[in-house]
């Protein structure tokens, strides 16, 4: 069997591909300036001051699937870059640790859900692995607990192929 694309279908697949590269941080962003880095990548959700350095940072992806921290030295060079949405980072969270202690490991959460009577609230964040995110249940105060979940449209679909 064969398949006939019309040009205009081999067009957007392209777009589309070469779009998905770009959710990562240049390759070569060593030494890139600030203003140089936000017109590759757009501008940045947060920037924050650390000790000796600043830290730009990009969730990407569909769904927000990777959030990249660009870090910049104190000229305002680009020095590094790394996507924090990985089970390593995931394993230190702990129960107790700040909401800020979290989005400095994490970056902003890919969904945040109420819990009600001011119970507090659920961050969640969406990563490479498909059909699962990790959940962090924060008190108004600190973590109250964090693991694995299932994505709420797999639920879905596993629900549709039972019936």
């Amino acid at each position: 069997m064969h398949y006939r694309f019309s040009p205009l279908c081999v067009c957007a697949l392209a777009l589309l591909l070469s779009a998905c590269s770009s959710y990562a941080p240049p390759e070569n962003l060593t030494g890139m300036s600030r203003e140089a880095l936000v017109a590759k990548m757009g501008p940045p959700d947060m920037e924050r001051r650390l000790e000796r350095e600043s830290r730009l940072e990009f969730p990407r992806g569909p769904f927000g699937t990777q959030t990249w921290f660009v870090y910049l030295d104190a000229t305002g060079r680009a020095s590094r870059a790394e996507q924090v949405l990985t089970e390593q980072n995931f394993q230190r969270i702990d129960v107790g640790m700040s909401q800020d202690e979290v989005r400095l490991l994490l970056g902003r959460p890919s969904d945040v859900q109420l819990l009600g009577r001011n119970r507090g609230m659920v961050w969640s964040y969406r990563y490479a692995k498909p059909c699962v995110w990790f959940q962090v249940e924060l008190s108004p105060q600190q973590v109250r607990s964090a693991g694995y979940g299932e994505l709420p449209e797999c639920d879905k679909r596993a629900e549709r192929s039972d019936g």
